[in-house]
């Protein structure tokens, strides 16, 4: 009997502590499960506007033993959407890893013309428009007017830049409810994968002055339709993070 308990105990532990590592983690998006040459699964979504004719190609590829999303992009822009409900206070680190074939020499942060990265990634936020000044309320209801009711009141843009130094900072050249944030710059890394870990509560609240609400949507890209370049980029699996 002493020894069915123990056993029974144990057994017990072990699904608990499978429990928890299972709680410590939100998939956001996960290819490595996927088939390569397969179509994406109905939870991602292409998320493009009517006004760009020319459409990024994405699709799943293998690369160094795992199924990963490959983007090519020439003159183009579009992204793959996946819409979810994370509450970054319980789960604050966002942990992705990229890899991308060259750098776009036109790229600028600072101007509409060269709005352009070779790797993207948004973060979507559920935030409530009663939190926005009036004029902000109103360039998101005119935003919202023009490509429609998707447009985000507040959102994190991961990018890899050409030359503006990691950590930097600024409001999008079109749009200050978007904040782009340079992960990665420059070509050191270019050609090889490349991992991060970033806490969005405190990019949230450095971006915008707020407590971070839901994260609604993750969106990955390459986009090169300013600019007229090309680029060729891998993503790999997307998580949140307990700690």
């Amino acid at each position: 009997m002493m020894r069915r308990r123990a056993f029974l105990g144990t057994v017990a532990a072990a699904f608990v502590h499978r429990a928890a590592r299972a709680q410590a983690t939100v998939a956001a998006m996960t290819f490595s499960t996927l088939q390569p040459g397969a179509p994406l699964p109905p939870q991602f979504q292409r998320y493009a506007f009517d006004s760009q004719p020319r459409q990024t190609q994405y699709a799943l590829v293998t690369d160094e033993g795992r199924t990963v999303l490959r983007a090519r992009s020439q003159a183009a822009t579009s992204g793959i959407i996946r819409e979810l409900r994370v509450l970054p206070r319980q789960y604050p680190i966002l942990a992705w890893r990229w890899k991308t074939r060259r750098l776009l020499a036109k790229s600028d942060l600072a101007t509409k013309a060269g709005d352009d990265f070779p790797a993207r990634l948004y973060l979507s936020f559920d935030l409530d428009t009663a939190q926005l000044q009036a004029g902000e309320r109103m360039q998101l209801a005119l935003a919202r007017l023009v490509h429609g009711s998707r447009v985000p009141a507040a959102v994190l843009c991961y990018v890899w830049d050409t030359r503006a130094p990691r950590e930097t900072m600024v409001p999008n050249a079109y749009t200050d409810r978007v904040r782009m944030i340079v992960a990665e710059s420059g070509g050191a890394n270019l050609d090889r994968w490349v991992g991060y870990e970033r806490n969005v509560r405190d990019d949230f609240r450095r971006a915008f002055g707020l407590e971070a609400p839901a994260v609604s949507a993750v969106i990955v890209s390459a986009d090169t339709d300013n600019t007229g370049e090309s680029a060729e980029t891998w993503f790999g699996d997307i998580e949140f993070r307990a700690r």
